[in-house]
């Protein structure tokens, strides 16, 4: 492909709530732009599945996991396109790739209208400032109806939302679109749609047509003084000036200009190429900035200029076949095979080896890339979210925005092998995922790892058995419960003990009793001896040891939180005396005092914020009490309602699933660590048999 120059080129995202058609539009896009030579569909009869969805899982499953890359040629126009998925586990995939996008596609299905994941990805494309069109897909589905979405995105999106083109019929009379810009009708005709005829816009739709092309002009005047000028005066007005306004209005961010069609019956798709084209803008339209390193950080605007010193960010990595392969989009300078680069963050240096064009799974190599670009690098080590730049220049490109993850398993491997392959699979997901992580929970020695949601952990999980042959249990981890006491209680313990040679002796005495936790301190050690009947070289030495008694409590096993130790008496022996014997007088004296002191369990308490529709309130008020919740506040902000609680973290595992359940996938909730709070006495009883139990079958192994 000949080098092009940037104005004519475009870097587009596909994005949606789930199920609206992204995929297959995206496969409609491809065989238009003879990418493709035959159309699959997502879920395909013949077994090849959708040329995006590219992992097996994907295709089996007709969801989309991973963003994939294209780029393809319109008309005059190069448009790298990439293919991002609707379900909310998988978020952090259309926050990478709107990163690193100018325009996008904002896909709906015109029976389900705005949903919850639609408000999510406005969200996010708001996020980056990303101007979109909005396309209403299966426009030959029962219950069509592309007016009332487009009246949806104004009320729900508050989007300034205007029909630029029309439906000619709907449901199963959908035959095609009215252009409004030209008033031309437009239908798709001869094998797959590929022949595009226009035609007079037939005699039942030219009012209608009429009367929505007056509310396009009125919209689009407010950004073009020509245009205002000639409506004002009745004259006709010129496609291109038309054309120019919509333009404007659309990369401003102050329009979104709405299309119709119907994908999977291939109508409307190659005039939503042709809006990409005259709508979306180019690099140079977009004002990006890095952060000069040497400068305090002090943002500049980056030029789109091949000449000038690169600038380069990393968004997604990917481990393949042929080794990892690193997604940049180039924002100034170029990168050729064979220039060094340097990569900020790390501050090494590379070469350029091999430099490709994605293509869903498949790839061409390529010699050079220009600013504004998408390519790809292979084998350089790296993290998502990495600057390069030319040597000589020490810059930085805002990283994207990474979520905390909500949901966590503890997973084990099976056998030796299989932990061997984890190893690798954790290693290499965590490094293509920033919102999958993984950790050994130092209490329980398990690998825990964590996620957006259960969909997204278990779509680890079945890549880790499918790519590395990993078998591997999961379970739900154990919660951080701590131990406390409640009361002030006395010790005065003596360790004595002898064996042939020099013996042990040392005898502590004291009390210890609870610290209030909101002071934030765990543990405090206070000497209080007079008269030297514990030398000052053992003083630390109790210390210690009353640091190793906390460190596991004796009713369910977890670390003891709030306890002062107060030492004021004790004995030594000026032979049997030595650091080792004070230590254990020290863990003997806290035992001894421990049972004593009125010992708690402690939970974690989290705190909980869950936003969803007013609608179902009444079903989150209720998931809320049945786990124990603690509402604290509700707030209403129109249609929608935020509800703060306080809930047990035992309680909050499967939450999302349920929540999602329970408001049609419309809420969703964030969670962080509050305090530690005393468990109900029946749950603290459960707790204590089932460690006893616990302890009883290690003894018996």
């Amino acid at each position: 492909m000949a080098k092009i120059s940037v104005d004519r080129l475009r870097n587009i995202g596909i994005s949606a709530h789930i199920d609206s058609g992204k995929t297959t539009l995206s496969e409609r896009i491809l065989f238009y732009c003879d990418r493709i030579h035959q159309i699959h569909e997502v879920k395909g009869k013949d077994g090849v599945g959708a040329t995006m969805d590219s992992m097996e899982l994907e295709r089996e499953r007709g969801i989309t996991i991973q963003s994939a890359a294209t780029n393809v040629q319109w008309k005059n126009t190069v448009i790298n396109i990439i293919d991002t998925p609707g379900h909310v586990d998988f978020t952090i995939e259309v926050e990478r790739s709107l990163r690193v996008l100018d325009g996008a596609i904002l896909v709906l299905c015109s029976v389900a209208g705005v949903q919850s994941q639609t408000i999510t990805v406005d969200r996010q494309m708001r996020r980056y400032k990303v101007p979109r069109i909005a396309f209403v897909n299966k426009c030959d589905r029962v219950g069509a109806n592309p007016y009332r979405v487009r009246d949806q995105i104004q009320e729900k999106l508050g989007l300034n939302a205007v029909m630029i083109n029309l439906p000619i019929g709907l449901e199963d009379k959908h035959l095609g679109v009215i252009d409004l810009v030209h008033m031309q009708a437009v239908y798709f005709e001869g094998q797959d749609g590929r022949d595009i005829v226009r035609k007079e816009i037939p005699n039942e739709y030219t009012k209608q047509a009429e009367e929505y092309r007056e509310k396009l002009l009125d919209a689009a005047s407010m950004f073009d003084d020509e245009l205002a000028e000639l409506y004002l005066e009745g004259q006709e007005i010129p496609a291109e000036v038309i054309q120019r306004a919509i333009r404007k209005g659309t990369v401003s961010l102050e329009m979104v200009p709405v299309m119709c069609g119907s994908a999977y019956k291939n109508k409307g798709v190659q005039e939503l190429l042709d809006a990409v084209t005259y709508y979306l803008p180019a690099p140079t339209d977009v004002e990006n900035t890095a952060l000069n390193l040497d400068d305090n950080e002090a943002p500049f605007v980056v030029k789109v200029d091949d000449g000038e010193p690169t600038i380069a960010l990393a968004f997604k990595l990917d481990d393949g076949q042929y080794g990892q392969l690193t997604y940049v989009r180039i924002y100034q300078g170029h990168i050729a095979k064979g220039i060094e680069l340097m990569n900020t963050r790390s501050r090494k240096k590379f070469k350029v080896g091999r430099l490709v064009k994605l293509h869903a799974s498949t790839m061409e190599d390529i010699e050079y890339a220009g600013a504004g670009d998408i390519a790809a690098l292979f084998g350089i080590d790296c993290a998502s979210g990495d600057t390069f730049c030319s040597p000589g220049i020490n810059v930085a490109m805002s990283s994207m925005y990474v979520p905390n993850p909500v949901i966590s398993l503890a997973i084990e491997p099976v056998d030796k092998k299989s932990a061997d392959q984890m190893a690798k699979a954790l290693n290499r997901f965590t490094k293509e995922d920033p919102t999958f992580r993984t950790f050994v929970d130092p209490e329980s020695n398990q690998t825990i790892i964590q996620g957006m949601g259960e969909l997204h952990l278990e779509v680890y999980i079945e890549r880790m058995k499918r790519e590395y042959k990993a078998e591997v249990n999961t379970g739900a981890p154990q919660v951080a419960y701590r131990e406390a006491i409640s009361q002030k209680a006395d010790f005065n313990y003596t360790h004595k003990k002898q064996t042939g040679g020099a013996g042990q002796y040392g005898r502590v005495a004291g009390y210890i009793e609870p610290i209030n936790l909101e002071e934030g301190k765990n543990y405090e050690f206070v000497d209080q001896i007079k008269g030297g009947v514990i030398p000052n070289e053992f003083i630390p030495s109790c210390d210690k040891g009353f640091q190793t008694a906390i460190q596991k409590g004796t009713q369910i096993g977890f670390p003891i939180i709030g306890v002062r130790v107060v030492i004021n008496d004790g004995q030594y022996h000026p032979v049997d005396s030595s650091d080792i014997a004070f230590q254990m007088a020290a863990i003997g004296a806290f035992r001894e005092a421990f049972p004593k002191a009125g010992p708690v369990i402690l939970e974690p308490i989290m705190k909980v914020s869950v936003e969803g529709p007013t609608e179902f309130q009444g079903n989150i008020f209720g998931s809320i009490n049945q786990r124990r919740g603690v509402i604290l506040s509700s707030t209403e902000e129109g249609s929608y309602c935020r509800v703060e609680a306080e809930v047990p973290l035992s309680e909050m595992f499967g939450y999302s699933t349920a929540l999602r359940s329970m408001t049609q996938g419309k809420a969703e909730f964030t969670m962080e660590f509050l305090r530690y709070a005393r468990v109900p006495s029946n749950i603290a009883e459960e707790l204590k048999k089932a460690y006893e139990a616990k302890r009883k079958a290690e003894q018996n192994k």
